[in-house]
C-alpha cells in the first residue's frame, strides 16, 4: 500500500477496514533520496573478524557505539554526538561502523538516524561488542 493511500486511510479509518490496515512500514516509508541511496549496510554475517576488529580499534568509534547502546533505535542523529573530530572525520567513522555491520542508518528529513545492530553483530561475534561496551 502506498504512503498516500495509507495516510488517507488513517484519517478516514472505518471501524472495519476489510483487512486493509496500514502496516508500520507503510507509514514511516519515505521516498529514497539520492543521499539515502548511498547508504550501504554490511551484513554482519559477512564481515570478517579483521574488519570488525579494525572498526572497533578506534576510540572515537567505540565512544559512538557506547553512546548508541543506551539509546532507543533510530532516535540519535549523527550530528548530536559530541566528538573530538571534524564533521568530515565523524562521517568517516560512521561509514566505517556501517561497513562493519555495527550500525544501521536511515535518513529522516535532514537527519541521519542510527541504530546499533547489537543482535546481528552478537550473532556473528559473540561477546565482542559486550567487551567494547563495558570499556570505560
Amino acid at each position: 500500500m502506498n504512503l498516500l493511500k495509507c495516510l488517507i486511510q488513517l484519517e478516514h479509518s472505518p471501524v472495519y477496514d476489510g483487512g486493509l490496515t496500514c502496516q508500520a512500514e507503510d507509514i514511516i516509508a519515505e521516498p529514497a533520496t539520492r543521499r539515502s541511496r548511498n547508504l550501504v549496510h554490511a551484513d554482519p554475517a559477512e564481515v570478517p573478524l579483521q574488519g570488525a576488529l579494525d572498526a572497533l580499534s578506534d576510540p572515537v568509534r567505540r565512544s559512538i557505539l557506547r553512546e548508541l547502546s543506551s539509546e532507543p533505535d533510530f532516535t540519535r542523529a549523527c550530528g548530536t554526538f559530541t566528538l573530538p573530530v571534524s564533521k568530515a572525520t565523524a562521517s568517516h567513522h560512521f561509514a566505517v561502523l556501517r561497513a562493519a555491520g555495527l550500525l544501521e542508518q536511515v535518513d529522516k528529513g535532514p537527519r541521519r538516524l542510527n541504530r546499533l545492530r547489537r543482535e546481528e553483530f552478537d550473532a556473528r561475534f559473540p561477546g565482542l561488542l559486550a567487551l567494547v561496551l563495558a570499556e570505560s
